[in-house]
Order: structure tokens, then C-alpha cells, then sequence
């Protein structure tokens, strides 16, 4: 899988990395936006500054983190989605030897990109949503007075909610590829992604990760050097980021932003390069999808004929 996504990002490079720089340019500005208006570091120094603090105290120390890490995760499940729905179209294209032209791939994935927005809001609506139901009882109860058992349910609450959050993400992760490739609606990738998951759950669990280990390593080493420039350079962002002493400053998070966006415009194709192709084997093993790209892979076919 890795080789294939490195692979495709060689022999089709142009095409791909216009697309995930568009994309990391948005999602990234968006996240260093979100950054710098929600963080507050100095809610975090007052309440480790309070010797007892109430549940209000700790919800509200928490509330700009909590918003910020939310929306900015939100942003990043954009990204990854849209480029995995991009990235597909350019390998279902490779593996048959047709010709990958970026104009083509753009006008193709046009159309595509509300429905790839819906199929992001819809997983990210069900995904936060079981979170926020596992450590509502909880709240509820720390609201109430009891802040020590509150915190205990919460704890544990939230345990079982990314468990099942994790769960579904892997039975929902190959919906972009499905709904790009066959055209169906985020509902129905959702159900087509969960149908090509089944029985596999474990190994399709291990070949994301394993994706996302290698974009993460990749990531820290392209982000690392920004990140000492702009704490050089800032006199406030470095400082306030690891002692919490104030807010990451502008210039802080507008430097390291760039980082950011060269990372993530080489890293984005390799985890949604991954799930292309997972997509693709996971059919493969199912569907005897070997037999039709074969058939896709002779030019005198219809073009009806062609479509995988």
C-alpha cells in the first residue's frame, strides 16, 4: 500500500500535489486562524494557579482549548476527506494506465467536493456526537456537586466514547473513495464503506494507522525547522507555547503555519494515497475488481465500459 501511494505521487506529482497544496493552504490558514482567536493559555496558569477548583472553573479553563482543538480537528477531517476523494480519482485513473491530466481530475472532482463536504460534516456530527454523549452524564453530574464523582464517570465516559469513535472511523474510513468512484451520496458510502470494512476491521485498522504513523513522522521533521525559526523569531509564541506563560503570539503561529502547509501538502497524499488503494483491495478480495480493471485496461472498450 505505501509503495503504491508513493508510487502514484511520483508518476503523477503535478496533478497531486497542486491538489493537497489548495487544500492544506485552506485548511491549514483556517486552523492558525482558529489557533489564534480560541487559545488561551492564560485560563490554563489561573486554574493551576487554584488550589480548588470548581467543575465551572476546570470547564471554563478549558473551554477556548476545547473549542479550538474541536474546530481545528473538524478542518483537518476536511482535508483528509477531500483529498482522499481527489487522490482516488488520480489513482483509479493510474492503475489502469489511463492518461491523468489535472484539468480532467479537476473537473471530475468538481461536482464531487459539496458531496465529499457532506460525507465530512456527516462523520464529524455522528463522531463528536458519541463523544459528547459519553461524557455528558458525567458533566452533569460535576454541575451538580459532585465534582470527584463527576470527573470519575467522565473519565471513564470518554474512554468508551473514542473506542467507539475509533470503531466507527475505521468502518467509515474508505466512504471518500466510495463516493468519488461509484458516485453515491455520504449516506451510502458511509454503508458501502462499513460493507467493504466487514470481517477486516483489524487489518484495515492497521494499514491506516501504519499510513498515518509514516505522513506524522514525515510531518514532525518538515514542521520542526519552522517551528525553531518562528520561536526565534517571535518573542512571545515559543515561550507561551510550552510554559503557558501567555497566548501563542501571530507571528508564532503564522511562521510555524507555513510549516504546516508544506507538511501537509507532501503528507496528504500518502495517507489518502493509502486509502485509495486499501479501497481498491478491499473491493479486489470481494469483488473480483481485478477482473474489471483488466477489462478498464483495454483501450478499444467503451468508455461506459472503462469505469471502475
Amino acid at each position: 500500500m505505501l509503495n503504491g501511494a508513493f508510487a502514484t505521487l511520483r508518476l503523477h506529482w503535478r496533478t497531486i500535489i497542486s491538489a493537497t497544496f489548495a487544500i492544506a493552504l485552506v485548511t491549514v490558514g483556517l486552523s492558525v486562524v482558529i489557533q489564534g482567536l480560541f487559545v488561551d493559555d492564560t485560563r490554563l496558569k489561573d486554574l493551576r494557579d487554584n488550589p480548588n477548583p470548581s467543575a465551572g472553573d476546570i470547564l471554563h479553563s478549558f473551554s477556548g482549548t476545547a473549542t479550538a482543538l474541536g474546530l481545528t480537528s473538524l478542518v483537518t477531517l476536511v482535508g483528509s476527506v477531500v483529498a482522499t476523494g481527489l487522490v482516488a480519482l488520480v489513482t483509479s485513473r493510474s492503475v489502469v494506465g489511463r492518461p491523468v491530466k489535472t484539468a480532467e481530475i479537476w473537473r471530475d472532482a468538481r461536482p464531487r467536493v459539496p458531496q465529499l463536504l457532506g460525507l465530512t460534516f456527516l462523520m464529524a456530527l455522528l463522531l463528536y456526537g458519541v463523544l459528547a454523549v459519553s461524557v455528558l452524564p458525567g458533566i452533569l453530574i460535576a454541575l451538580a456537586g459532585a465534582d470527584d464523582g463527576g470527573a470519575a464517570l467522565g473519565s471513564l465516559g470518554m474512554l468508551g466514547g473514542m473506542a467507539v469513535a475509533l470503531w466507527l472511523w475505521v468502518q467509515w474510513s474508505l466512504a471518500a473513495p466510495a463516493l468519488t468512484l461509484e458516485r453515491q451520496g455520504a449516506v451510502a458510502a458511509l454503508k458501502r464503506s462499513a460493507k467493504l470494512v466487514d470481517g477486516t476491521w483489524w487489518r484495515v485498522l492497521g494499514v491506516q494507522l501504519l499510513g498515518l504513523l509514516l505522513a506524522l513522522l514525515l510531518s514532525t521533521i518538515i514542521e520542526s525547522p519552522f517551528i525553531l525559526i518562528a520561536a526565534a523569531v517571535s518573542s512571545d509564541g515559543g515561550a507561551s507555547l510550552f510554559s503557558s506563560a501567555g497566548n501563542p503570539g501571530w507571528t508564532y503561529l503564522l511562521i510555524s503555519g507555513v510549516g504546516q502547509i508544506v507538511a501537509s501538502t507532501l503528507t496528504l497524499p500518502i495517507s489518502a494515497g493509502v486509502t485509495g488503494l486499501l479501497y481498491m483491495d478491499q473491493r479486489i478480495r470481494r469483488e473480483s475488481l481485478d477482473i474489471e480493471l483488466l477489462r478498464a485496461a483495454v483501450p478499444n472498450q467503451p468508455a461506459a465500459d472503462r469505469e471502475i
